[in-house]
């Protein structure tokens, strides 16, 4: 085939939606190709959806793509089905390879089996994409420098009747230089025209397109033509392939044009000359276009019987309806008229034919209801006369429509009186009564208005009977009285009585509701003030508010509507706070202060709602936290940015005001420093009520924290409790009286019981996605340690999920989202203007201007051949696998197997000696390693190379001993106080060269020193990378940092890559820009990453 098919030209189509679907069919091997024609491309395929076969037609070629599919719901897509799409992407696979179809793993097709035929047809096929000129549309040429002769070209617009008198529109065409010739086949001819060929026409002319040219009107028309052609010719072939071909209209000389491709030629053949229009035996010189009715006239007037009237009509016989188009035909002038006009009209003419008459007769009984309902539809389609003898009997007043309402015994009654002059109607008695006329009087109703209010009464709940309505139902009485007789009083006069007035209750003042904070108690209290209503009557009307109820019953039976715009005000407000019954207290509702700050990010809560003095001051510090000017301690004033002075107001008004807050800066930013200093504010409380601050890190971090303690804080007294169970024991003893507490995760579950004794000023809480997930033993014994405040340190709040968000908030500030139930149903921007307050993130682009450049690149190195081989058989084996669970859909139970494949695929592209027994060679990346850290030894940098692996980091080692390379190594057991002297000695400009496992070493730690950073092998997540990254790149470093990932090419690791920036962005809306990290792989990811058709 000399053409291909991408799958964004599938999309464009087909549409994303039918795409997707097609796509699950084509990998499910629903499939078949029937019939494959290489020149032009032709196939017949047949989908399988459910019980279902599907038969799809494709016809491929420069001109582009027409498809036919025999689904019932073709018809209705802007863009071709789901089963045209499965049928192109088995096509592409025609296309992409010049193969028999693989869709369906069928039976191949001739001359595709590598013989020398296939060679040829093959060679043949690039000669033809690329070798021949692919032919210009008609009417491409510039007319300025088009030396083709201009021919003449008559365009004949004819209505062919077809069917029971139902008509179509075809087209015939003439042409020639001088003399006109027939175009005998049009089908033939547009054809050719298509494909640029010549077409004989007589002896003495051929119409060739290399030489002739027509206007370019008529050349846009002629474009138009081909593309009718190119569906007719479609659905015509698909004759016999479940397909029923329908009747031929029309002569091989006229093309049937399709309603739906009328209009744009409509407009064509308005602006073209030489276009005639052919009605029954007249033909017009012009195609003329006009709006407005159509000539047609009624007339009314006495029959010659007695009480017998007649309507004429006239003009009816010169039109010719084209329903299906939209259009009337008269006189060769195309008036387009409303779908309901013309569909009227078609019926109106068929009857009339049918009977061979040109009037009606309507009785004088009948009169009444002929000038309500048929005459103003009458004046809609052309004019009405009426003659002086009927109209003198016409009686024409005003209407005057009346509903009349009561209550009697629970029951809403209403009655219903139309009165023209002295006539009055009762329009639900079978017989009218009261009517006080002429037998031979015409009173003319105002149907559309009567016709208006009785369906305003029947679309209510109203049971309706001759004498009137009556209505039992509560909420169906409220809604009427308070939507439905609004509208009616546009129609109709309404009367009421007392009773009914009173069933709607009016508040004279609008309702308002005061919030404020309690400065002695340091609760929010909410207090509603509405008319005539005492407080225990205002809790049941916001219960019923909270019900989203439409209305309150009063205890005087009367209804109070609640859809106004005050109640929707209050009751925003209160879902806006998260009030619930339950906490009405007295008059009023007390809530916890903190939930105050929901009012942060509201919009004007308007008149209805007033927040008080205290509440307003509040919400003011909240979002400006160095409004109460917290006094930073005098050795630490020298020492913070500005940047972290703000972190430490926030700080300190979270705990002004009791609350909890997770500190989530960027690593590097300092969130150690900032704790510090406020451990030092908070000295005096601590020391005067004998509660320490305990600090919980990670094992590696202990030591880290105490030195910066005695580095920035010498005056505080702190003990680290590690070590076994009697040094622990015994530390604990000996830091009774001291100002901070140090100890681990791991320790403090070891040690719950001891800690669970005593309550702690302040809790914080470092790398506290130490306890992201929820269940785990380390979030259960953080919980319950006893503290007034608490918070958490760390870079990467969530890392993979968001209810890692609420794992944390549970520990430091449980109140913020009660259940995490109820965290999982909010929606993320709710999310995000709950938790804004209580988690201070900034990132380092933002508030390090100084800091130098950090410039990453990827080095990617194409495995080495004994490497690649096992790499290949490795990946077929786990394609296998994991396609077999997709496709039984049994992937969820095999996820950790098929992950731990995937470990195996990333290994190999380490080096297979990491789990290969008896493998002797080498590992390109590893060359390639041992390349780059050469050259960063010329260049003198010094470089922190990080592995996941640590075999691989041994690996590395080896070979570096074995050159008598120094190094400094750090992997998960390195003790804690090792990993600070090896650190601190890195530092100080000892050694160049680093090495440390991703896990034990990519948080935490300081390493200025360096100024390069090689990522070995690629993590999941990029938080966790960046983390890694920001041990060189943070305050401090004066150096640009450079970070290098080493990739193998064309592997699991270059569809890693494209994964993580992929997913960079699924958090932003809850934290802040670059917060995103990598959530658990879909099975979507998977086929990516394996390359999973």
């Amino acid at each position: 085939m000399s053409f291909s098919i991408s799958q964004q030209m599938i999309k464009e189509w087909c549409g994303r939606l039918s795409f997707e679907r097609g796509k699950a069919f084509y990998r499910s091997q629903k499939v078949s190709i029937d019939h494959f024609q290489p020149e032009p491309a032709r196939v017949r395929a047949t989908v399988r959806a459910g019980s279902h076969d599907y038969r799809v037609m494709l016809e491929l070629d420069e001109a582009g793509l027409v498809a036919a599919c025999s689904c019932p719901t073709l018809h209705s897509y802007e863009q071709y089905c789901q089963h045209i799409a499965a049928a192109l992407l088995a096509m592409r696979d025609l296309s992409a390879d010049d193969l028999a179809p693989q869709a369906s793993r069928g039976t191949r097709l001739p001359g595709a089996d590598g013989s020398a035929a296939s060679e040829a047809q093959l060679t043949q096929g690039i000669f033809d994409l690329f070798g021949k000129p692919r032919p210009h549309s008609i009417g491409t040429r510039k007319a300025l420098f088009d030396q083709r002769a201009l021919l003449e070209l008559e365009i004949i617009c004819k209505v062919i009747p077809y069917g029971f008198r139902k008509s179509v529109i075809g087209l015939e065409l003439k042409l020639g230089p001088k003399r006109l010739y027939v175009v005998k086949n049009i089908r033939e001819f547009l054809k050719r025209l298509e494909s640029r060929q010549p077409t004989v026409f007589s002896a003495h002319f051929t119409y060739d397109p290399e030489s002739h040219r027509f206007l370019p009107e008529q050349e846009a028309i002629l474009q138009e033509l081909i593309r009718v052609f190119q569906h007719e010719k479609l659905y015509r072939e698909t004759a016999g392939y479940g397909y029923q071909e329908p009747k031929p209209v029309g002569t091989e000389r006229t093309l049937i044009l399709p309603p739906f491709a009328w209009d744009k030629l409509f407009d064509l053949l308005g602006q073209a000359p030489g276009v005639r229009v052919q009605q029954g035996e007249r033909t017009y010189e012009q195609f003329q276009a006009q709006t407005g009715k159509v000539p047609l006239q009624f007339a009314f007037d006495a029959g010659e019987r007695e009480n017998e009237y007649r309507l004429t009509v006239d003009g009816l016989a010169e039109l010719t309806v084209l329903e299906a188009y939209g259009f009337v035909l008269h006189g060769g002038v195309w008036m387009r008229q409303s779908a309901d006009a013309c569909k009227s009209l078609a019926q109106l003419k068929q009857m009339l034919e049918a009977h061979q008459r040109e009037d009606i007769a309507v009785p004088q009984e009948k009169m009444e209801s002929f000038m309500t309902r048929v005459v103003p539809g009458l004046m809609k389609l052309g004019s009405v006369q009426i003659a002086q003898a009927v109209a003198d009997r016409i009686v024409q007043t005003q209407l005057q429509a009346r509903l009349y309402l009561d209550r009697v015994r629970e029951r809403l009654l209403a009655g219903l009186e139309f009165q023209y002059g002295d006539i009055v109607i009762n329009p639900l008695a079978k017989e009218t009564n009261g009517q006080q006329r002429r037998n031979d009087q015409i009173l003319l109703r105002d149907g559309e208005r009567e016709q208006r209010i009785l369906e305003l009464m029947d679309n209510s709940a109203f049971t309706r009977t001759e004498e009137g309505y009556y209505l039992e139902d509560e909420e169906a009485e409220f809604e009427f009285l308070h939507q439905t007789v609004s509208e009616l009083e546009k129609w109709c006069k309404v009367y009421a009585t007392t009773a009914v007035k009173l069933r709607l209750h009016s508040l004279h003042a609008p309702p308002k509701v005061k919030a404020d904070v309690n400065e002695r108690t340091n609760w929010l209290e909410v207090r509603f003030d509405i008319e005539g209503f005492p407080p225990s009557e205002i809790k049941q009307l916001l219960q019923a508010l909270e019900e989203k109820r439409k209305y309150y019953r009063l205890p005087t039976g009367a209804l109070l509507p609640l859809d106004t715009k005050e109640f929707e005000q209050i009751n925003r407000f209160l879902d806006e706070l998260g009030i619930r019954q339950a906490e009405w207290i007295g008059n009023g509702f007390a809530l916890p202060a903190f939930r105050g700050l929901r009012l942060l990010d509201s919009s004007q809560p308007g008149k209805t709602v007033q927040l008080g003095k205290a509440l307003r001051s509040f919400l003011e510090n909240m979002r400006n936290p160095d409004n109460l000017d917290f006094h930073v301690p005098d050795t630490m004033q020298p020492v913070l940015r500005d940047y972290q002075k703000f972190g430490f107001q926030w700080l300190m008004t979270l705990a002004h005001y009791g609350f909890g807050g997770i500190l989530a800066d960027d690593m590097g930013l300092g969130k150690t420093v900032q704790s510090i200093a406020y451990i030092l504010a908070k000295l005096p409380d601590i020391r005067r009520e004998k509660q320490p601050v305990l600090i919980v890190s990670p094992a590696s971090l202990l030591y880290n924290w105490r030195n910066e303690l005695h580095k920035f804080a010498p005056e505080l007294s702190v003990r680290v409790v590690d070590g076994s169970k009697e040094e622990r024991n015994q530390a604990r003893k000996e830091a009774e009286d001291a100002d901070v507490w140090i100890t681990s995760y791991p320790l403090l579950r070891r040690d719950y019981t001891e800690y669970a004794q005593r309550t702690f000023h302040t809790l914080i809480l470092d790398e506290a996605q130490a306890f992201k997930n929820y269940a785990t033993q380390t979030a259960q014994v953080v919980k319950r340690i006893f503290a007034k405040h608490r918070f958490a340190l760390t870079g990467t709040p969530i890392e993979n999920r968001l209810e890692e968000l609420w794992s944390i908030f549970d520990v430091v500030f449980p109140q913020l989202f009660p259940g995490r139930k109820e965290f999982q149903d909010l929606p993320r921007d709710a999310i995000a203007r709950r938790a804004r307050p209580f988690l201070l993130r900034r990132l380092k682009t933002e508030v390090l201007r100084e800091l130098p450049e950090k410039i990453e690149s990827l080095q990617a190195t194409e495995l080495l051949p004994e490497q690649k081989k096992l790499y290949i058989a490795y990946l077929a084996q786990l394609q296998q696998e994991a396609a077999k669970h997709l496709h039984e859909r049994t992937f969820d139970k095999n996820r950790i197997k098929i992950l731990a494949g995937l470990t195996r695929l990333r290994q190999l592209c380490c080096h297979p000696g990491l789990f290969v027994e008896g493998y002797e060679g080498s590992s390109a990346k590893f060359e390639q390693l041992l390349e780059v850290l050469e050259e960063c030894r010329s260049a003198g940098r010094r470089v922190l190379l990080f592995s996941q692996f640590t075999e691989m980091l041994s690996i590395i080692g080896r070979e570096l001993g074995a050159y008598g390379v120094p190094f400094f190594y750090l992997d998960g057991n390195t003790p804690a106080a090792r990993r600070i002297e090896l650190c601190n000695r890195f530092n100080d400009g000892e050694g160049d060269l680093f090495l440390l496992s991703l896990k034990a070493g990519g948080t935490g730690l300081n390493l200025t020193g360096a100024d390069t950073v090689i990522l070995y092998d690629l993590w999941w997540n990029p938080a966790v990378e960046e983390q890694a990254a920001d041990r060189a790149h943070r305050i401090g470093q004066k150096n640009v940092v450079q970070v290098i990932r080493l990739v193998a090419q064309g592997t699991v690791e270059e569809k890693m890559y494209e994964l993580q920036q992929k997913k960079k962005h699924l958090i932003e809306e809850v934290i802040a820009p670059g917060e995103e990290a990598i959530s658990s792989m879909s099975e979507e990811d998977i086929r990516e990453i394996l390359m999973i058709g």
